[in-house]
């Protein structure tokens, strides 16, 4: 068999001649039906991978991780516009635990997709929260940010000023501002806005005042310029003594002031600690930043506080003291009247032998104790009473409270917590707990008429009480030959009713010896403790 040229036409004779236009024609046409076969094979391909996907996932199911972040953020959102949480108070603790939400959104996703293996059609979760996590996250790590800087420049930067802390030189200049008598039972007005300010009481008449000028400059003339500027004034007029200075944030003015026993002092400082003891007519102070330690002050003593990081301390005093505004540490100790404190404590309070009624009041805590001959801690998690004297009223949510030897009736209502009370006598209690246990501990010896429920659970007594019920338990009965009632109640919690020691013989004598620390010292310094 003869073999036919590719040129030669059908039929046979002579082949065409050349032609590359009819050749590069013939080319493209077999490339596109190249082209063109790839294509359908592709769509056939990707036609069958997607009812073989659809097969095996039916549905797409969203994730309920997203809604309930929108919904967490919402109300935690709500809660802080209303004034219910504490703003910084809020951004302090998510810069510190924001982890926490990756950790319960993962879990939550484990949790999903175990439910999901177990379905008979497996289906797909939608992940569009994942921007929403990364941003919480975002913020989070902004938050913690923001309250290290503030830690970090409430401990390095203190009230020395911004400029001290960037290379300028400081500048010292002491000068006596005031020596002169002063009227019996005068009114001093202390104004500094950026410096300490110091306060004792001295035996003669005469006032005097000694102020240590900082300056930081690069200059001693610059320094001088300073000094002029924020140099304190004296004033006295009739029984009224004013001091003021200016306000200069490249120095601060430092006073010591010695009044007569009998002054009346009113400070107003802006960036400073202040300090006063020995003052006979009271004490008024106003002060936004810095530490307040006040000592042996007779009359009423009134402070106003602001920003949060202040720390007070007030030892022997002889009057009243009232508190309001945002502070950080609180530490009372021998006061011979009453306190009253309203505003947020974002740190600890120590309180021991206080003779009069005390009234503490946060977003979180309602505390209303007649008298502490004995001592009170409270902190973000727990509050402390031992030995108070007369009634004992605690509001709280979100804290362990623990009250022994309380020589009057209790009230106590908590939110989540653990109730524990042990009165020292045949006292009435009335304890509501939501999610907590309720501990009650009475002598072998003691008389009351208790009626105790809880839901979901347990009922726990060393006395002879009529325990019923199944997921709704009730305790009731009497103890002894009955008497003050004893009320409990746990939407979530045990009741126990515990036998303990004898009631004490009485409360203890005011004014017995204890130590008293301040709870946190500025750094660099050292307190000593005090025994009264």
């Amino acid at each position: 068999m003869s073999a036919t040229p590719p040129n030669v036409p059908p039929g046979g004779g002579a082949p065409p001649p050349y032609d590359p236009k009819t050749q590069w024609r013939i080319y493209r046409e077999q490339q596109h039906a190249a082209w063109r076969a790839q294509r359908d094979a592709w769509r056939a391909q990707q036609h069958a991978w997607k009812h073989a996907y659809r097969g095996m996932y039916a549905s797409r199911v969203p994730s309920l991780v997203g809604p309930i972040l929108l919904i967490l953020i919402g109300v935690v959102a709500l809660l802080v516009i209303t004034g219910h949480i504490p703003a910084r108070e809020f951004w302090t603790w998510y810069g510190h635990w924001w982890p926490l939400l990756l950790i319960a959104a993962g879990l939550a996703m484990l949790v999903e997709w175990t439910v999901d293996l177990r379905r008979k059609t497996p289906v797909r979760r939608g992940g569009g929260f994942v921007g929403l996590l990364i941003l919480l996250a975002f913020v989070g790590i902004c938050a913690a940010g923001v309250t290290g800087s503030w830690k970090w420049m409430g401990e390095n930067f203190g009230n020395n000023g911004f400029w001290g802390h960037f290379g300028l030189p400081e500048h010292n200049l002491d000068r006596q501002v005031l020596n002169t008598p002063i009227p019996v039972n005068a009114t001093v007005t202390i104004n500094i806005p950026r410096g300490d300010v110091s306060i004792a009481s001295g035996d003669g008449p005469n006032a005097q005042i000694e102020a240590h000028l900082v300056a930081y400059a690069n200059s001693d003339s610059d320094a001088k310029k300073i000094f002029d500027a924020e140099a304190p004034n004296a004033a006295v007029s009739g029984s009224n003594v004013a001091i003021s200075s200016q306000d200069n944030d490249h120095g601060q003015v430092n006073l010591t002031v010695i009044l007569p026993k009998t002054a009346h002092v009113t400070v107003k400082a802006g960036r400073g600690d202040v300090s006063a003891t020995g003052l006979n007519a009271g004490i008024d102070i106003t002060a936004p930043r810095g530490n307040t330690r006040l000592s042996a002050i007779t009359g009423p003593v009134q402070v106003h506080l602001a920003g949060g990081r202040h720390n007070f301390s007030a030892h022997q005093i002889n009057g009243n003291i009232t508190l309001d505004g945002n502070c950080n540490d609180l530490t009372f100790s021998a006061i011979k009247g009453g306190i009253t404190t309203t505003g947020e404590i974002l740190g600890e309070v120590y309180i021991e032998n206080v003779s009069q009624p005390i009234n503490l009041r946060t977003s979180v805590t309602d505390l209303q104790i007649a008298s502490l001959p004995g001592q009170m801690t409270l902190d973000s998690n727990t509050l402390r009473v031992v030995a108070a004297k007369g009634a004992v009223r605690v509001v709280t949510h979100d804290k362990d409270v623990d009250l022994s030897q309380i020589y009057g009736d209790t009230y106590v209502k908590d939110r989540v917590g653990r109730i524990s009370v042990a009165p020292a006598g045949p006292y009435a209690i009335e304890a509501m707990n939501g999610k907590g246990a309720v501990n009650i501990t009475l002598p072998p010896n003691a008389a009351g008429t208790v009626d105790g429920r809880t839901h979901n659970g347990n009922v726990v007594t060393d006395f002879a009480l009529k325990v019923s019920g199944d997921a709704d338990k009730t305790v009731t009965g009497q103890i002894g030959a009955g008497g003050p009632k004893i009320v409990l109640s746990s939407i979530d919690g045990d009741l126990r009713i515990r036998k303990g020691p004898a009631f004490p013989a009485q409360p203890p004598a005011p004014g017995a010896a204890a130590q008293v620390l301040h709870l946190k010292t500025p750094k660099g310094e050292t307190v000593q403790p005090v025994t009264q």
